[in-house]
């Protein structure tokens, strides 16, 4: 499986054993003007798999070999994030809490209507689309992140955590000069303007210290 690949063209991936339904998948999408690849098994689809994004995934819960939901599964195992509609023509309780679970945004029933299909794979697409701008965020502030020495996100959390220098100094034993220099490397390195703009991107980074 290839790394994944930023793209401005969303497109649908259609994965289902019948062939008449990726057929008529296929037109509905082209008739949107949305980009679309199919694929007759999970197997394929994971072996054929580009990881561009945004994507919206569209697969049936029975097929041949791998269902649906393994295939959501084996994803999520692989670390790769997308809309996911499921579509059954037996559908069940059990069957649905495992779809959800697994994160898809819903579980509709073969035959299903072309609009509200089409609405539901629009959704995703936007969904997914801000999730991957997100996670690219995320990606670039985290390298910014392993920039810095062991002494400066010590410094880094200190900060966010509201401490002035002269408090950060006595907790790290060293001087407020010392201090000083380490928040301007902070600065310099995450690319941040303000304290606040720092505090927003701990959030983003998921580490923002305890602060009850």
């Amino acid at each position: 499986m290839s790394s994944t690949s930023a793209n401005d063209e969303p497109i649908v991936y259609i994965v289902d054993d019948d062939e008449q339904v990726r057929k008529a998948l296929v037109a509905l999408l082209q008739a949107m003007g949305v980009a679309s690849e199919a694929y007759s098994s999970a197997e394929e689809f994971l072996q054929m798999f580009s990881g561009r994004r945004p994507a919206c995934l569209v697969t049936d819960v029975r097929m041949l070999g791998m269902s649906g939901l393994e295939l959501q599964e084996r994803l999520l195992q692989l670390g790769v994030s997308m809309s996911v509609i499921v579509l059954t023509a037996f559908a069940t309780t059990p069957t649905t809490v495992r779809a959800m679970r697994n994160g898809a945004l819903t579980l509709m029933e073969k035959p299903s209507n072309d609009e509200e299909l089409w609405n539901a794979i629009r959704g995703g697409l936007a969904i997914d689309r801000r999730n991957y701008e997100l996670e690219q965020q995320r990606s670039v502030l985290k390298e910014r992140l392993e920039s810095l020495t062991p002494k400066e996100k010590e410094v880094l959390q200190l900060m966010i955590a509201g401490d002035a220098n002269k408090v950060i100094a006595r907790k790290l034993d060293c001087s407020i000069r010392t201090i000083e220099n380490h928040r301007q490397k902070v600065f310099h390195k995450m690319e941040a303007d303000s304290l606040a703009e720092l505090v927003r991107m701990a959030v983003a980074l998921g580490i923002v210290p305890n602060l009850v």
